[in-house]
Order: structure tokens, then C-alpha cells, then sequence
């Protein structure tokens, strides 16, 4: 009888252990469900809270800038774009120099773009600021596709390039303003890569390319969200 006594304890004991053990299990499953429910939480709420920053951002520059924008020409997006599209105030035809009339307009508008994006609340979700140029997709008369555009990707490197030095040489900003744009600036030429219509909008078959105005300088606001987002799923 004792044999069989043992049996059944050793039995018993076998269950116990497993018990233990998918109790054990089912703690680490909901522990991971909990983690992976916050993660995905985390990645819903950070481009909320991104889009909100940048709506009080967009307000606050419409208040500061729409006058001395308009006034030459240039225009504002909600993504914080700001659009340089006169081309009779920026560069002569085929010239990377700025002309005088774009560097009093970047005089009076860049500082008070720069300042508001280097707010306390704003300041740590800006990864770059990017000056781009862009060009029209014609260069000169019997000139092949590809050599307008190759050509064209020279220039619009050049004037963003200019455009960046200028700021940075600049006596409207501070040191402190430039060693900042040091870190955050970029100068990206896109040649004839993004024309527009003479609507402002990409061209098309249905929005022919207004040369006019795809020939421009935008500065355009990069914000850190992609890579919170990234840091959040992969765990970082």
C-alpha cells in the first residue's frame, strides 16, 4: 500500500507544479498585454500631442507673421511651412545670389520664426529645420530633360546653401540662436523634383507647371514624433 501511497503524492505534487506554472504563465502574458497596451496608448497619444503643439505653433506664427509675409509675397502652411514663391524678389534667372530684396525679407521674417519654434514648450520636439530649394523643370533652350534637371539640382542646392549661410552670418540673431541652427539646420536641393501649379499645388496633366512659381525656397519644420513613435514600439 505505501508504494502506492507515494504514487498518488508524487502525483499530486506533479499537478501542483504545473498549476504553479501556468499561473506563472498567465501573470507574464497579462504583464506583456498591459506593456504592449501602453506601448500602443503611448503611440496614439504622442502625434495627438504633436498635432496640438503644432496648431498652437501655426496660430502663434499667423499672428506674428502673415503681415511681413504677405508683404513679400510668401505664405504660411499649418504644417508650419513657410513658402518664398515671388520670383522676382529671390534670385536673378540661373543665379544663386540672393537678391537684396529676399535678404530684407528673411531680415524681418526669420527671427521671429526662429524664436517662436526655440519656445521652452516647442524646442525639444524639433528635429531639423530645412531650407529647400526648388527649381523650375526648364534650364535653357535645346537643354535635354536630364541635363535641366542635373543642372537645375545644382542650383537649388546652391540657393539653399546661400540662403542657410546668410541666416547663419546674419547680426539679426544671437549667438546662442546660431549655434542651435548649427545643429538643426539642413540646405536640401530638390531641383524640378516637386514643380507647382500656378495654384501652389503639385503639378499634374490636369495642373500644368507654372515655372513661376516652382521656382522657390520653403522653410520647412521637422518635428522628433516618427522617432518617439519608433522609440515607443521598438522599445527604446
Amino acid at each position: 500500500m505505501l508504494p502506492f501511497f507515494r504514487q498518488k503524492s508524487n502525483s499530486a505534487d506533479h499537478w501542483i507544479s504545473l498549476s504553479d506554472i501556468m499561473t506563472a504563465l498567465m501573470m507574464v502574458f497579462l504583464l506583456i498585454s498591459i506593456i504592449y497596451m501602453i506601448r500602443v496608448k503611448e503611440s496614439v497619444d504622442i502625434p495627438r500631442i504633436f498635432k496640438s503643439d503644432e496648431q498652437q505653433l501655426y496660430s502663434q506664427l499667423q499672428n506674428k507673421l502673415t503681415t511681413k509675409l504677405t508683404k513679400w509675397g510668401a505664405t504660411l502652411s499649418p504644417d508650419l511651412t513657410v513658402r518664398f514663391s515671388n520670383e522676382d524678389i529671390l534670385f536673378k534667372v540661373g543665379s544663386d545670389e540672393l537678391q537684396p530684396e529676399f535678404k530684407q525679407a528673411l531680415n524681418e521674417y526669420f527671427p521671429v520664426y526662429l524664436r517662436s519654434l526655440m519656445q521652452d514648450k516647442f524646442i525639444d520636439n524639433i528635429k531639423e529645420i530645412r531650407i529647400e530649394g526648388h527649381t523650375s523643370s526648364f534650364w535653357a533652350k535645346g537643354a535635354s530633360s536630364e541635363i535641366a534637371y542635373i543642372n537645375n539640382m545644382q542650383l537649388s542646392q546652391q540657393r539653399a546653401q546661400n540662403t542657410l549661410i546668410y541666416l547663419l552670418t546674419s547680426s539679426n540673431l544671437t549667438t546662442n540662436e546660431k549655434e542651435w541652427l548649427k545643429i538643426k539646420f539642413r540646405a536640401i536641393g530638390y531641383s524640378s523634383a516637386l514643380t507647382l501649379g500656378k495654384n501652389g499645388k503639385p503639378s499634374s496633366i490636369n495642373n500644368p507647371e507654372d515655372f513661376g512659381t516652382s521656382q522657390r525656397v520653403e522653410f520647412r519644420v521637422v518635428t522628433n514624433a516618427e522617432d518617439k513613435i519608433r522609440a515607443v514600439a521598438y522599445g527604446n
